[in-house]
């Protein structure tokens, strides 16, 4: 059964060197984005990426099309949300995920007739959910880094504006100094604005592709200055005010949620093994004989 399994995964892996060359020299039609998303990504991407794209590329529309619209709306909306890493497209996905799950299936088969069902299990999940994984790490990392950065980004607007300048010349100026996920939306959101969309339709796309509560009191402030006629000095002062107030209240709310965690850890393995270690240094240190004890 082993030399059956072994002989089955020499002959994937040769069937699966000559498929990829193929493929690679093979000249496919391609969705657009893929095509830029390929075109730029040996600058944005490692070279296993890459890879991986140009052997996926070919089932990249039919993995979309099972997936079904509503899947893929999803999906769409989770890259947004990470900020397109690595210049991540819905294509681009569809053909990580083709790879992985094939290499996460015959993985799967492989390792189920050689009897190592947990090592099977695992490359199925590893098949099934590294992409999302990839995706959800780059979500957090992204919002932290957009929530850390927005107060300090509205104290400098704010006396920017103050200084003169108009609101769209001062967020172009402050903009231009800063580098990282924010930044980045606010030149997608500049860009758009130049493009000629509406300033209040291009602020509520920026909400859409972040899903963070202090972009949307920037944006809703923002739109309620404009409404209300409010001096956007005062608004945006007051709102890094309270950015700054809700993230001491979310870092104490996190140091409260740590405490009973420690206390957990503690109790169930520091202060066990601290007492195996007294108990046995005592009887150690105690010179008894344990050939007495035991009788031998």
């Amino acid at each position: 059964m082993i030399a059956v399994g072994l002989a089955l995964l020499m002959a994937v892996s040769v069937w699966g060197v000559f498929a990829g060359i193929r493929m690679y020299r093979a000249e496919a039609k391609l969705p657009n984005d893929l095509v830029l998303a390929l075109e730029v990504g040996s600058t944005r991407t490692g070279a296993v990426d890459s890879l991986i794209d140009r052997m996926g590329m070919r089932y990249a529309p039919t993995v979309l099309r099972l997936m079904g619209p509503k899947q893929v709306a999803k999906y769409r909306r989770k890259i947004d949300l990470a900020g397109n890493p690595g210049g991540l497209t819905i294509n681009r996905y569809a053909a990580r995920r083709a790879v992985y799950g094939f290499l996460g299936t015959v993985g799967f088969l492989v390792f189920l007739l050689r009897g190592q069902i947990l090592v099977a299990l695992l490359l199925l999940a590893f098949g099934a959910f590294w992409t999302e994984v990839g995706i959800w790490s780059a979500i957090r990392v992204r919002k932290d880094v957009i929530e850390r950065t927005l107060p300090d980004f509205l104290d400098v607007l704010a006396v920017v504006v103050s200084a003169g300048l108009g609101f769209r010349q001062a967020l172009d100026r402050v903009a231009s100094k800063y580098e990282g996920p924010w930044a980045d939306e606010l030149r997608i959101t500049l860009r758009q604005m130049d493009l000629g969309m509406s300033r209040r339709q291009a602020f509520a796309e920026l909400r859409r592709r972040n899903d963070s509560e202090q972009v949307a009191m920037f944006v809703t402030a923002l739109q309620q200055g404009e409404e209300l006629g409010a001096p956007i000095v005062d608004t945006l002062v007051s709102l890094a005010k309270d950015m700054r107030r809700t993230d001491a209240q979310n870092a104490r709310r996190k140091a409260a949620r740590a405490v009973p965690k420690a206390t957990m850890m503690i109790t169930t393995f520091m202060v066990p093994a601290t007492l195996l270690l007294l108990a046995a240094g005592l009887l150690l240190g105690s010179g008894t004989d344990f050939g007495t004890i035991t009788g031998k």
